[in-house]
């Protein structure tokens, strides 16, 4: 079972071939905030933590919450179907019902979405649900979705 979203609902992830889970570390303003975004609204599982830092469990990956305002900035952003897409950004790629469920939440908490939930590529080769939203440190997010999975290394 994936550690994210479980408060949305449980599945066993199609996306079974990554054997290796990433780590991430990342600034953030405060640990309260952090932690009611990714642990009450993403339904993260917490792990280990300081005043200084926290840890994720973000789809089976670790996430690294430290408390750096000072390396806060901006997010730069690129063309990409039209939409101007964060450079910086971090998210994770979900089944397509999960990705539906996680918008609806999202809108349901009157999420400020940088890019509204959408399908982008739409009749195209790595056609995808997307949405990016920012964490109360202004970090970007990217979650998507391919309705055909084994299109999301397509060219």
């Amino acid at each position: 079972m994936v550690a994210c979203l479980g408060r949305i609902d449980q599945f066993e992830p199609k996306y079974t071939h990554m054997t290796t889970p990433f780590h991430l570390a990342f600034p953030v303003k405060d640990i309260a905030s952090t932690r009611s975004f990714f642990g009450d609204l993403l339904g993260c599982d917490i792990g280990r933590s300081t005043d200084k830092w926290i840890d994720f469990n973000f789809f089976g990956h670790q996430l690294s919450a430290h408390v750096k305002p000072e390396e806060l900035s901006k997010a730069h952003a690129n063309d990409v179907d039209g939409k101007n897409v964060p450079v910086r950004h971090f998210g994770a790629v979900l089944e397509w019902q999960q990705w539906h469920n996680l918008a609806d939440k999202l809108r349901a908490h009157d999420t400020d979405f940088v890019i509204e939930p959408y399908i982008r590529f739409e009749g195209e080769v790595g056609e995808q649900a997307t949405m990016f939203f920012l964490d109360p440190s202004g970090n970007a997010l990217e979650f998507k979705s391919f309705k055909d999975p084994s299109q999301i290394f397509a060219k």
